[in-house]
């Protein structure tokens, strides 16, 4: 029964993964995906270091969200913290992709770190924002600390 079990996550596991790097489909559900136009050529953005760090994140969090998901409803608060942070990942991919393949040098990994740090503190807002009000010093902290991630990348691209 373990072996069992054991098959049943590996294979979830692998299934979750081609599901991430399909870019989670809109099919799927779970996260919109805006279409690039025809003939726009996004696979050198695809294959930067900083694209590679947000999907890497990204496949992560899918990873987690599909495990809580067996236990949990939507309702539950970490549940709707990661389909934000999915949200706010996939939003990064996409300015990642709208960056021109001649400035494809821009895109390393440090820019991804800063992209996927930026995204874990936009989820820290959030999750303050539903707690506090705007003039809390939490809230205005983590707000600063967004904008200054914000500025540095940016200031990369």
């Amino acid at each position: 029964m373990l072996n069992d079990f054991r098959m049943t996550i590996l294979s979830s596991f692998i299934a979750i993964l081609i599901f991430a790097a399909a870019g989670f489909s809109q099919a799927s559900g779970q996260i919109p995906v805006k279409k690039t136009p025809a003939g726009d050529n996004t696979s050198v953005q695809r294959s930067t270091p900083a694209y590679a760090e947000v999907l890497l994140r990204r496949t992560e969090l899918g990873a987690e969200l599909e495990s809580l998901l067996v236990e949990y409803t939507e309702d539950y608060p970490k549940v709707a913290e990661i389909r934000f942070t999915l949200i706010t990942l996939q939003k990064e991919g996409e300015r990642i992709l709208a960056v021109k393949s001649a400035e494809s040098a821009k895109l390393t990994l440090a820019l991804g770190k800063l992209m996927v740090r930026k995204s874990e503190l936009e989820t820290d807002f959030w999750r303050l924002l539903k707690t506090y009000k705007d003039e809390h010093p939490d809230v205005k902290r983590a707000k600063r600390k967004v904008e200054i991630y914000e500025s540095a990348i940016k200031e990369i691209l």
